[in-house]
């Protein structure tokens, strides 16, 4: 069974998104062994100047690292990815699986996104959308299309 980790900068706050993400965990674990990893971001001023943003990107990072797993697969989530279908999402998920991969890890970015050592150092980088969503929405929305691949690879009725 593949394990995933997300590492994730920010807790869920409202009840709703961790009744939310608990569901879609509880319905991953047929699929994968699932770990979520929240870190804590960087605080950071109302209105922070580039260097307050660079220092507190510069925390993130090694606190990111810290807890990267070693010999896993890693997606930086973030703008400037590269956007893609649930199919062929779920696609990459096979062929990595295929191919010997036994770990994704799922980095998901403080309100600043992610540094760009951060970004360098992930072997691949995707974006939900075009679109700016909030974090705890964004973790949802991972989530959630873990578990369409996931049901996509098997031939599950979810996806349509």
């Amino acid at each position: 069974m593949i394990s995933i980790t997300v590492l994730a900068l920010g807790k869920l706050k409202e009840p709703y998104m961790r009744d939310f993400a608990a569901e879609y965990e509880k319905r991953l674990s047929a699929f994968c062994k699932l770990q979520i990893v929240e870190l804590r971001p960087a605080p950071l001023p109302d209105a922070p100047s580039p260097s307050e943003i660079d220092r507190a990107l510069a925390s993130e990072t090694g606190r990111i690292l810290e807890k990267l797993p070693s010999n896993a697969y890693v997606f930086a989530m973030c703008i400037e990815g590269k956007e893609t279908s649930s199919e062929s999402f779920s696609q990459k998920i096979s062929t990595l699986a295929a191919s010997g991969v036994s770990h994704l890890v799922f980095l998901l970015g403080s309100s600043f996104g992610l540094s760009d050592e951060v970004k360098r150092m992930a072997n691949e980088r995707f974006s939900m959308s075009q679109m700016t969503f909030p974090h705890q929405m964004a973790r949802i929305m991972l989530l959630e299309q873990l578990y369409r691949a996931f049901q996509i690879i098997g031939g599950g009725k979810y996806h349509k």
